[in-house]
């Protein structure tokens, strides 16, 4: 039996009930602006810090901004669940137990003429060894305490990424 060969480029269209309509390719759905799925998992450490991630300087959109510890669109047939973690896999080296909070839709105008909507799956999790970082999609990482996150997100909302700036007031309140 052959084998199929999944295209990674593709992102799930989908319905405002995150139910798919169809597939297209990454760049073209942010131009257009179409709605599809998409993963964010936030990690935390022992200590209750979140372990952030700059963004590569050779990203497509948010560029060298910083936001949570990975974010990614999955593969057709690829569930939520497996995205997060061979996400976390591929950009910080990390393998941890994930736990999926809650989902949102938000759309919001990127750099470069692009559009982000999407319908959000988003999962925690503890890490509890140091990330080896893939620095194609990373620039740097840290551990930072919730308090100064909040200050500095206030104080520089442009160092951040949109969805971290939407997502994180929603995680704070769930911690």
């Amino acid at each position: 039996m052959e084998k199929s060969i999944v295209d990674t480029s593709q992102v799930v269209l989908v319905d405002l009930n995150d139910r798919p309509t169809g597939y297209m390719e990454k760049q073209e759905a942010h131009r257009q602006g179409l709605l599809h799925r998409a993963i964010s998992v936030f990690l935390f450490n022992t200590e209750g810090q979140w372990l952030l991630q700059r963004r590569s300087f050779t990203k497509y959109h948010s560029a060298g901004l910083w936001s949570n510890a990975c974010c990614t669109h999955p593969y057709p047939g690829e569930s939520p669940e497996r995205a997060a973690q061979r996400r976390i896999k591929e950009e910080l080296g990390l393998s941890c137990p994930l736990e999926k909070q809650f989902c949102f839709l938000y759309k919001t105008a990127l750099d470069h003429g692009l559009t982000e909507y999407e319908y959000d799956h988003i999962f925690t999790g503890y890490a509890t060894d140091l990330p080896e970082i893939n620095l194609t999609e990373v620039q740097e990482w840290g551990y930072f305490s919730p308090a100064l996150l909040v200050q500095d997100v206030k104080a520089h909302p442009e160092y951040y990424t949109v969805w971290f700036r939407k997502i994180f007031p929603e995680i704070l309140k769930r911690q």
